[in-house]
């Protein structure tokens, strides 16, 4: 013999999917979100972290110190 659920448990599912669905999509919307502000700033900010990085390299190779 084969039980089926009623009809409220399966309504009851299928807005719980409804659920998990929705907040796997805002979670995206906000990993989209941070990956555009960290694009925007390293475009922004590009010649001071490009400066950084040849300075640190330059005093790296420069030194001493193997």
């Amino acid at each position: 013999m084969v039980l089926l659920p009623r009809l409220g448990e399966v309504k009851k599912e299928t807005e719980e999917t409804k659920m998990k669905n929705n907040k796997k999509g805002m979670e995206m919307v906000q990993v989209a979100i941070l990956v555009a502000i960290a694009i925007g700033l390293g475009l922004l900010f590009r010649d001071h972290i490009t400066n950084f990085i040849e300075e640190t390299f330059y005093g790296l190779t420069q030194s001493k110190w193997r």
